[in-house]
Parts: structure tokens; C-alpha cells; sequence
């Protein structure tokens, strides 16, 4: 291989900068100081804005500061002060209006109180979840509002938060697993509301989609819905069961067996908004028409069921209130270590937005 001139001198270029970023040393306040000839006390006493150092004094450290690019070690500062100020936030996905909803609103109460949150997603992995939650035990965080992964099963990663007498705020899943603070929604409930909805309707067929049983709220759901069918006499037909993650690639597959069915359901209940924009694309490829052949209601009420054709029905989780609930939980808990309180299980009820998908 021949290589040109140019292009060595630009290897050479860009070896000389990342060795001169990887031997480059961390700012610290010693530095700072050394720049100003006075003592490493007086300047993180100015940093702190201590009344005993002069303006003058101040000024010219928040200068030198800024010009040897210096960031304070949060971790020495929490380790040193017992109190990082640092929420973590555990979501099993970004890509929810749910989960964002709910951290914008925790965020908005925490930030009130001077504290900050760290959000990592478990992606529904339980490994992503262990290493989250040593992550955010190590970076010293004051507190851990989480909720769970489809895959957590083992709850042993939870137990370490609690054994460091860190507060932890479960929200959405995790109900009762833990025996600490839960925020939510009345999931088995919901399922009612759902299939009261579609019996009212003239559904006599009515298939679930949901998550995996052994994640509470989805089992919660299940269990919903079977007890409805019992209540309005419908039988129960395993076949019309079926779990998966509630992926939109779920909802397509999960809706292909189900219209390989004889008879095929006059309605499908997905316990998830995106499985629920699967089974649309799958019911609509095959020449059913929603509502009239077949009736769809998801769960969750993302932005995206008002603006598809037709429009999905979905249950509202109340992603508001429960972001704040939980903050305000988290601050009574930090605010008050020594007094002993009763759990708190704040549970809401659900709203189903009705829309064109189950009319």
C-alpha cells in the first residue's frame, strides 16, 4: 500500500493529539490555585462562594476556571458531602410518550428542589438494568425511581438499593414486588374498562395481545381481561391468548396467527400502543376493515393512535401525575430519613380515549 506524504503528515498530526489528550491531565483546584499563588482552600472557599474571600478573589478564580476548562468531581464532592444532589432514573425505554412523560414531569418537580436526575434505559434487558443500577450506586445518586425491565425476574439488583438505605420509588411496574413506594395505574382494572368498551360494541370474539405474565402489570392486565370475559359469559379461548414483548414486529407476527384462526376475532385488545400499530398494518394488508371487520384498542395513548387511519383507542396512564407522585415520594422520603412512614401505593384509575379503531 502506498501512502502519500499528506497523508503521513496528517497521521502524524492526529497521533500528536490523541497523545497529547490521552497524557492530558485532569484540572483540579490545586491548579487553579497554583495559577493564582494563593492556597487550594481559599479557592474551593471561593467556589463555594464563601463570604470570606473577597469579590476580587472570586472573579479570578471563576476566570482561571474557565480558562484551564476545570469541572468539579461531583463523585469526590458527594463521597465528601454524603449528598450528591442525583436522582437516578431507570426506564425500560425512551422511545415511550409514557416513560418521556413521566421523566419531564419528575424532572420538573425534582429540579424545584435543587435536585438533578440521571436517566439510563434497560431497554427490557435485566442485564442493562443490574449494570444501570451499579452505575448509579456508584456515582453516589440520593435516590433510584425505576421501572422494571420485561425481563426482571430476580430482584436481588433492587434489594443492594435498599440495603444502602437509598430511597427507591417503583413506578409503573413493580407493584408490591418490593414492599417500597409504588406509583401506578389499576392495570386489572383497565382490562375491564377495555372489554366492557368492546362487548358494548358487539364483540363476542375478543383477542389479547399482552406482555409476559411474569412482569406484574402485564399479568394484571391478564387477568383483567379473563375475569371480564367470565363476567359478560364469554368463553375463554387460549388461543386467543397470546404474550410477547409488544414490539410493532409483535404486533405484526402475534396478528398474523391470529387471523389464521377459524373464525378470526371481531376484536384484539393489545396491551401495548406499538404492537397495536402492528396489528393495524397486518389487519389492513389482509382487506379487513377496522372497525367494521375487526376492532382494535391499544394501551398507553401515544401521540401517534390520534394521527394514524383509522385512530386507535387507548388507555391514558395518567403519565403526569404519576411523574410528580413519584418525585414528590422520592423528596418525602429524602427530606424526612429519620421518621418512619408508611408505604406509599398511590394507584390511579385508568381512561380509555375512544377513537375510531373500536366505534
Amino acid at each position: 500500500m502506498i501512502v502519500s506524504v499528506k497523508t503521513l503528515v496528517l497521521l502524524k498530526r492526529l497521533s500528536k493529539y490523541i497523545k497529547n489528550y490521552v497524557n492530558k491531565k485532569r484540572t483540579t483546584i490545586k491548579d487553579i490555585a497554583n495559577s493564582l499563588n494563593i492556597s487550594a482552600a481559599a479557592v474551593s472557599k471561593a467556589m463555594h462562594d464563601d463570604p470570606r474571600i473577597s469579590a476580587k478573589t472570586k472573579e479570578a478564580v471563576k476566570r482561571v476556571a474557565k480558562e484551564l476548562n476545570y469541572q468539579p468531581n461531583h463523585l469526590a464532592s458527594a463521597l465528601r458531602k454524603g449528598k450528591s444532589n442525583l436522582v437516578g432514573v431507570i426506564v425500560p425505554k425512551t422511545n415511550s410518550n409514557f416513560f418521556s412523560s413521566v421523566v419531564q414531569n419528575m424532572e420538573e418537580v425534582l429540579n424545584k428542589s435543587g435536585y438533578n436526575i440521571i436517566i439510563t434505559q434497560s431497554n427490557e434487558s435485566f442485564k442493562k438494568e443490574c449494570d444501570s443500577i451499579d452505575t448509579l450506586l456508584y456515582t453516589q445518586v440520593d435516590g433510584i425511581i425505576a421501572s422494571m425491565a420485561n425481563e426482571t425476574i430476580d430482584l436481588s439488583h433492587y434489594e443492594k438499593i435498599k440495603s444502602k438505605g437509598i430511597p427507591l420509588i417503583l413506578f409503573d411496574r413493580g407493584e408490591n414486588d418490593l414492599n417500597v413506594d409504588y406509583v401506578g395505574i389499576d392495570d386489572y382494572n383497565s382490562s375491564h374498562i377495555i372489554i366492557n368498551h368492546l362487548v358494548s360494541k358487539g364483540c363476542k370474539r375478543i383477542a389479547h395481545i399482552g406482555g409476559f405474565r411474569r412482569t406484574r402489570i402485564f399479568n394484571n392486565r391478564m387477568r383483567g381481561y379473563i375475569d371480564a370475559l367470565k363476567k359478560h359469559q364469554l368463553p375463554l379461548d387460549e388461543s386467543l391468548i397470546i404474550e410477547s414483548n409488544l414490539t410493532i414486529k409483535d404486533g405484526r407476527t402475534k396478528t398474523h396467527a391470529l387471523l389464521e384462526l377459524d373464525p378470526i376475532p371481531d376484536a384484539i385488545y393489545v396491551a401495548g400502543d406499538y404492537a397495536a400499530l402492528g396489528a393495524l398494518q397486518v389487519i389492513q394488508e389482509k382487506g379487513l376493515k377496522i372497525p367494521n371487520d375487526i376492532k382494535l384498542v391499544g394501551f398507553g395513548n401515544e401521540p401517534f393512535t390520534s394521527l394514524v387511519h383509522p385512530t386507535i383507542t387507548s388507555i391514558d396512564q395518567n403519565s403526569q401525575e404519576i411523574g410528580k407522585l413519584a418525585a414528590e415520594t422520592f423528596l418525602s422520603r429524602i427530606e424526612n430519613p429519620t421518621v418512619k412512614q408508611t408505604l406509599n401505593k398511590i394507584i390511579f384509575d385508568a381512561k380509555l380515549i375512544v377513537r375510531e379503531s373500536s366505534e
